[in-house]
């Protein structure tokens, strides 16, 4: 039986978001609806999810002795990680003290680094992905991707939102590719993961929830969601995404094989490519993935409802509601305390809503809001072509 306290009161049922953008804030709204006292946490003040949490704390997540010294204070029942630029290890020690940690600690450590998550997936696990290198030199780049064959893709392997991401059509483009992973890695002289082009159909992500059913942990997924990279950036997602029953048992397959070795509850984002039948492992974040944000209009609960719930020890029910897309609003210029014009002319087409995040200062690739189309017919095409009118209506300015 899951009881849950009040608010700022000695009952209180309390949870730390480490990370306090976009997804987090989402989180944050979904365990307050159940009466959960909510922490969030952020390198930088005002985030979007300082504005909506009972507490804002603002420390370099990173630095494991600010961040022991916070949860020790805090003292939370529930450390829930919802970026990778966190000092993983403290995480792990503190679990290992008696902290529970969303999913797991081990799952935020080795899904953080690239090179962990892939090597799970890999050679532990035995499941389809891409051929890959990992490379700590320029040298040793240039061997790697004359073996794995161009074109390729070079990653920093730790990174996020495709930053230090770059596609190399041939030798040309070794070096460029080098100086911009180690500019875009989280972690000054990162390695890199080099990665044979999977000539696929499609990509989607498959949201898995882990959660308890009569107190043994189950697996649940939601429907399939297609979505469009630029850089190695999500800037469009739909769902439901249309695919053979076969290549979506498999992926099934694949998700649940990761997820359940990650172990603990909560929403993974398992990225997977697709070619007819086949199916080859990608990536997976052990929280909510902004290709869901296509779920606030497609689904009875949200990805981020069901992640408070998964790991708060509630039911969930992962039904589509109905088809439906987003599209990325970009900040389009540096300033800050940007204002959004047309909102009202976005929100006046029919299944229009609009996410704003409240970030506080913009850049032009910047994410500062999504637009979300519903559409109850299934047409997927039409609703994807009304968020990306919805979202180049919302005009930032300085």
């Amino acid at each position: 039986m899951v009881s849950l306290g009040t608010p700022l009161s000695p009952s209180a049922t309390r949870v730390m978001l480490l990370g306090s953008g976009e997804l987090a804030k989402e989180v944050l709204i979904a365990l307050q609806r159940l009466g959960v006292e909510t922490i969030a946490v952020d390198r930088y003040a005002d985030a979007p999810g300082h504005q909506v949490a009972h507490h804002s704390r603002t420390i370099p997540m990173s630095d494991p002795d600010q961040l022991r010294a916070l949860i020790e204070a805090e003292r939370p029942d529930v450390v829930v990680p919802e970026i990778e630029a966190i000092a993983t290890g403290t995480l792990v020690e503190l679990e290992a003290e008696g902290v529970r940690v969303v999913p797991t600690a081990r799952a935020a450590r080795l899904t953080m680094d690239r090179e962990g998550i892939r090597r799970l997936a890999a050679e532990e696990l035995g499941l389809p992905t891409s051929p890959y290198r990992f490379c700590d030199s320029l040298d040793e780049l240039r061997a790697a991707a004359t073996k794995v064959g161009f074109p390729c893709v070079v990653k920093p392997v730790m990174s996020s939102s495709g930053k230090g991401q770059s596609k190399l059509d041939g030798p040309d483009d070794v070096e460029p590719a080098w100086e911009y992973a180690m500019a875009g890695g989280r972690v000054a002289g990162t390695r890199v993961i080099v990665e044979g082009f999977v000539d696929f159909d499609y990509e989607i992500t498959l949201l898995t929830v882990r959660w308890l059913r009569d107190g043994e942990p189950t697996t649940s997924f939601c429907a399939p969601i297609g979505h469009r990279q630029e850089a190695g950036d999500y800037v469009e997602s739909w769902q439901p995404q249309p695919m053979s029953p076969v290549a979506l048992d498999r992926a099934k397959a694949v998700a649940a094989a990761v997820t359940g070795d990650l172990g603990g509850l909560g929403v993974f984002g398992v990225e997977l490519f697709v070619r007819g039948d086949d199916v080859w492992f990608s990536e997976v974040s052990p929280r909510p993935h902004d290709t869901g944000l296509v779920t606030l209009t497609t689904q009875w609960q949200n990805e981020f409802e069901l992640h408070a719930r998964a790991f708060l020890g509630l039911p969930v029910d992962t039904a589509l509601r109905n088809a439906g897309a987003s599209a990325v609003v970009y900040g389009g210029t540096d300033a800050v305390g940007i204002t959004f014009d047309g909102v009202g002319e976005a929100l006046a087409a029919p299944g229009v809503d609009l996410r704003l995040f409240g970030k506080p200062a913009s850049f032009p690739r910047r994410r500062m809001g999504v637009a979300l189309a519903r559409v109850d017919d299934g047409d997927v095409d039409a609703a994807r072509a009304t968020a990306r009118r919805a979202a180049t209506t919302v005009r930032p300015r300085a």
